[in-house]
């Protein structure tokens, strides 16, 4: 049996000449019909909508002169207050502080945060120098509140209203304000851990005290002065901060031999 074949099927309009030319008109007015529904609709939209279009297009491109225009006044303002500052610390270098007192003040609430927190530090420091103890253990708590402020200059600042009027507070309050700072590895370790060790020392609390002093006596990083006078006040404490005696010989140029016949030799001789 034979399989069937697909029969291509006929056109239509092959048979009819005029058929092509109908077609090609056909398609012409179509376009031309849809071109000018496109031209109705767009003339329609633009009646609806081209009043709010054109507000929504002003509206932004006033706020985008009006951004210009702020954009340059915050950039003039902080230029000036810079200059303001810098005019400040000439003050403070020649050692005039009733002017640095009176400059800085407009700066004390500036915007910019780093311009805010300088002015602030010297004028904290002008106080200083002039007596003013608590205008200077104010101006420095300022500082240590102050959350958009550096972490860093927070913390410094925190020590230094500590130091300015350590005589004055309770050894509580010190231990207290400075407990995030006495903590081996913070840049303020050294200074924090020996108020706070002279704080406990103070309140009796010995051991506390001799812990912070070790603490600071084996920091290599720490300065020689500081490591010192920290390693004399664990001798006073009864503390060992020697962790490896032969070590400490060695680096004493003491060899074990020496060591021992020094030791047998200023031992008593049994009667």
């Amino acid at each position: 049996m034979q399989a069937p074949v697909a029969l291509t099927p006929k056109n239509s309009n092959q048979d009819d000449p005029s058929s092509t030319k109908i077609s090609a008109e056909d398609e012409i007015a179509m376009r031309e019909i849809d071109e000018a529904v496109r031209k109705d609709d767009a003339a329609d939209f633009a009646k609806k909508y081209g009043v709010m279009i054109g507000s929504v297009v002003g509206l932004g491109l006033a706020g985008f002169a009006g951004y210009l225009f702020w954009d340059s006044q915050v950039e003039s303002a902080l230029e000036a207050e810079s200059e303001q500052l810098v005019s400040v610390i000439d003050y403070a270098e020649a050692g005039d502080y009733p002017s640095v007192l009176d400059r800085s003040a407009p700066l004390l609430d500036a915007e910019t945060p780093g311009i805010r927190t300088s002015a602030r530090f010297l004028q904290a420091g002008a106080a200083l120098e002039r007596g003013e103890v608590d205008r200077a253990v104010a101006m420095y708590a300022k500082i240590a509140d102050d959350e958009n402020a550096p972490q860093a200059l927070r913390d410094f600042a925190r020590l230094r209203e500590v130091v300015s009027n350590y005589d004055e507070r309770n050894p509580e309050e010190i231990i207290a304000k400075l407990k995030d700072l006495a903590v081996p590895g913070h840049p303020f370790f050294a200074s924090a851990a020996e108020l706070t060790a002279h704080a406990h020392i103070e309140m009796g609390n010995l051991a506390e005290a001799g812990d912070l002093f070790a603490a600071i006596a084996k920091d290599d990083t720490m300065p020689g002065a500081l490591r010192d006078r920290a390693q004399q006040m664990t001798g006073q404490l009864g503390v060992d901060t020697v962790d490896n005696v032969q070590e400490l010989l060695d680096d004493m140029g003491v060899t074990s031999d020496s060591a021992n016949s020094g030791a047998a030799g200023a031992a008593p001789s049994a009667q």
